[in-house]
């Protein structure tokens, strides 16, 4: 039999997560962000699921390619762009919109007889500092793009800091509104935070990414709230249980010590499958349905839980590690890190099965 962690990925709730940012989009069209394997969930199967988004978008080559061999024909944006020369070639064969944030990529289209019409996105470093042109080179670089006779539309971005955050995007948005506004172009610059919760970043194109999987981007907002449902849940059973009296210890460092008398279930999930190390002792888990807690470190392939209190407990219990019942953005607070880096964390060796 094979071990039995498992991940069970939904294509209903990500199509109706999609729907949700629909009605939020309002008149803007839709990039649905599906860069480092779709948050976790499967680059080809989230791309099945989200087929109503207008087009994708992306990081990385190698994905873009395997989408279009998948069939996929819908626009596909390229977040970062080009990164070598050659990739140029790979923006035409595959059809591709890159993201221009750079002066070494501006030189280099400027000098390129372009074999056809190419779109493409001009980043804003409205603030970030991440990337982006800023009011040093914005004008210089969109000019030389927009003078190229193969250059089709220019659509100008950015992106937001502190969209889920105390500083919201006024500030951002006000910045970017200023430097673009010289250029009659279409714009893209919402998030998920930022299209949930400021009408005024919902024109042009909206990039929604980690709604789409049915966790929040707030902190101070649930999914649940939002009425997102979890694309992924992460389950196990428990392989092994053990009745500690008080006093003895677990796990590596011994860690943890018993107060009184208990029972811990051994599940069969560590950090090798995904899960987060540094977890701590009490980091919320489902076990037969009932929430506990993890006990202990979590080692490569095992970490402990809470079954003092659950009868229904013994080997080949089910377990719920995050997802239906069990949002991954509490798992992800209890553990001090974000929803995004647990969903990307799933591990090549855990098995995935898609349920509609």
């Amino acid at each position: 039999m094979p071990r039995p962690i498992r991940a069970v990925i939904k294509a209903s709730a990500l199509r109706h997560n999609l729907k949700l940012a629909r009605e939020a989009a309002g008149e803007a069209k839709i990039w649905a962000v599906l860069k480092a394997n779709a948050y976790g969930h499967g680059l080809e199967r989230a791309a099945r699921a989200l087929a109503d988004a207008d087009g994708y978008a992306l990081l990385d080559f190698q994905e873009a390619v395997r989408l279009r061999l998948a069939g996929v024909q819908k626009p596909i944006l390229m977040l970062e762009g080009f990164f070598k020369p050659l990739d140029v070639n790979l923006l035409f064969k595959y059809d591709l919109t890159p993201v221009i944030h750079n002066a070494d990529q501006v030189e280099l289209i400027k000098h390129m007889d372009l074999p056809r019409e190419l779109d493409l996105y001009l980043k804003v470093n409205s603030g970030m500092n991440r990337l982006g042109f800023g009011v040093d080179n914005l004008r210089p670089m969109y000019n030389t793009l927009r003078l190229h006779p193969k250059v089709g539309s220019i659509t100008l971005m950015t992106h937001f800091a502190d969209a889920d955050g105390q500083s919201g995007v006024h500030e951002q948005l006000r910045w970017f509104n200023e430097l673009v506004q010289p250029f009659e172009a279409p714009r893209s610059v919402a998030n998920s935070a930022a299209m949930l919760r400021f009408k005024e970043t919902r024109e042009g194109w909206v990039r929604p990414g980690i709604m789409l999987y049915g966790s929040s981007p707030f902190t101070d907002w649930s999914a649940e709230e939002i009425g997102l449902r979890p694309a992924m849940t992460l389950k196990s059973e428990l392989v092994a249980v053990q009745n500690l009296a008080p006093g003895e210890r677990v796990g590596y460092g011994f860690s943890f010590e018993a107060r009184v008398a208990m029972a811990i279930g051994i599940v069969a999930c560590g950090y090798a499958d995904g899960y987060p190390r540094h977890a701590p002792t009490g980091t919320p888990v489902l076990v037969a349905g009932r929430l506990t807690g993890t006990v202990g470190r979590v080692s490569m392939d095992m970490l402990c839980v809470d079954i003092s209190d659950n009868e229904e407990a013994y080997i080949g219990t089910p377990v719920t590690l995050w997802g239906e019942g069990l949002p991954v953005d509490e798992v992800a607070a209890a553990a001090g890190t974000v929803s995004y880096e647990l969903l990307c964390a799933l591990a090549p060796r855990v098995p995935v099965a898609e349920e509609e």
